[in-house]
């Protein structure tokens, strides 16, 4: 998977938008005002953050050396991967959604109910 694949899957799942409240280098993805998926375009390698269960994220990590803890954010409920490695694009895809409905589901049912509006 590349960069640009990354951000297109995250801004195709429902209601979510592409902000930068860290500065033009740093592309948050959020849904309902909450960050599920972080890029920084100009690094390279290219990693990226998603959010992820704890107990599914000490799995990853024992699997993959290019899934390492959250940098710079909650080690138990975030992974930092390296994109273009040797993580499998289709792994990439299911971690971007495991992200969103994490976060989706952590929103309040006033919130969720107008998301499924749009």
């Amino acid at each position: 998977m590349i960069l640009a694949d990354f951000c297109a899957h995250c801004l195709s799942l429902p209601a979510v938008e592409e902000t930068t409240p860290f500065g033009p280098e740093v592309l948050v993805y959020k849904v309902g005002g909450k960050l599920f998926a972080i890029a920084v375009p100009d690094e390279v390698p290219h990693r990226v953050a998603l959010k992820c269960d704890p107990e599914r994220s000490l799995d990853l990590r024992d699997r993959y050396e290019d899934i390492v803890p959250g940098y710079h954010l909650n080690k138990k409920h975030w992974n930092t991967i390296t994109i273009g490695g040797r993580v499998p694009t289709k792994l990439i895809r299911e971690l971007i959604e495991h992200s969103y409905q994490l976060v989706v589901a952590s929103l309040t049912k006033k919130v969720r109910e107008t998301l499924a509006k749009s």
